[in-house]
């Protein structure tokens, strides 16, 4: 098995949105804002080579929204999804299975481009991986969350004729005690189902070498948001998130797994410690230090 860290850029969401009820004064410092109150924020893919499949762990936001799109979100940097598979000697062609973790327009973005008036699969010969919990939620979106799920991103996939699902169901979702769900596309890859940050997410987990390491996406989007109280105002149920990060960093810390973040700017990956005041990040490392 080998890990790829796939960076398809940076980009601004809201500070206080990002850290919800914690105060300005303590979060810019973890974070420091711009003169709107924006933060810049990862775009971190991961990619999995096992087992004869090359995995790849969302896709970041793409590029084919239009002018006023990116100037709500100011995607930046010099990553894209496309240069950061080519420097691992990659091509779309060559990815066997796409899991999106869930379906915001950050996290799976990537994986439609426009031909024309078309809207096709960038990944034309892979299979996408979704759980019919989560694909209700997002084809169907409640009023709140639907500017995140955009349909031009998730329809076509099923269009496509690619898309598969997970299993899923009621017993599975973290809030009801730690475990996880085999993946149905590798023996080492298997989810845990998080509900805070909508509905029946998926945290990939990977047994790697001697090591669990585990995709965060948005249950703790940056390793700024592993004290509990700092949960996203994004996320539609708190203080299910609240519960959810409470199990996890307990049985995280009990198991030393690694954390991998999507969205930190800087942290790719860290351990846990206990301190005085709560679960807290140990070790900070890259994932080529693994």
């Amino acid at each position: 098995m080998k890990l790829y860290t796939i960076n398809t850029g940076y980009f601004k969401l809201d500070g206080g949105a990002m850290f919800g009820v914690v105060p300005k004064s303590i979060w810019n410092k973890l974070n420091p804002a711009d003169e709107n109150n924006m933060c810049s924020w990862a775009l971190r893919c991961l990619l999995i080579e096992d087992e004869g499949k090359l995995i790849l762990i969302d896709t970041g936001m793409g590029d084919k929204q239009d002018a006023k799109f990116f100037g709500h979100y100011y995607l930046h940097g010099d990553d894209s999804l496309q240069k950061s598979l080519a420097l691992h000697g990659y091509s779309p062609d060559d990815i066997t299975d796409v899991v999106l973790t869930h379906l915001h327009f950050d996290h799976c973005g990537g994986c439609i481009k426009r031909e024309g008036d078309s809207l096709v699969p960038v990944f034309n010969k892979a299979t996408y991986w979704s759980n019919a919990i989560h694909w209700q939620w997002a084809t169907q979106p409640n009023d709140r969350e639907k500017a995140s799920f955009l349909k031009e991103n998730i329809l076509p996939i099923q269009q496509s004729g690619r898309l598969q699902l997970v299993p899923v169901s009621d017993a599975d979702p973290l809030a009801n005690g730690y475990r996880t769900i085999p993946s149905g596309i590798s023996s080492h890859l298997s989810f845990i189902i998080v509900n805070g940050h909508t509905g029946a997410m998926m945290l990939p987990v990977i047994q790697y070498r001697d090591k669990t390491i585990v995709y965060m996406a948005d249950l703790l989007p940056s390793a700024a948001h592993i004290p509990l109280p700092y949960v996203m105002g994004y996320d539609m149920f708190p203080l299910t998130t609240l519960q959810e990060k409470k199990i996890f960093l307990a049985e995280a810390l009990a198991q030393q797994f690694i954390l991998f973040f999507e969205h930190d700017p800087k942290i790719e990956c860290c351990t846990l410690q206990q301190t005085e005041k709560g679960i807290r990040p140990h070790h900070s490392f890259t994932l080529a230090e693994i």
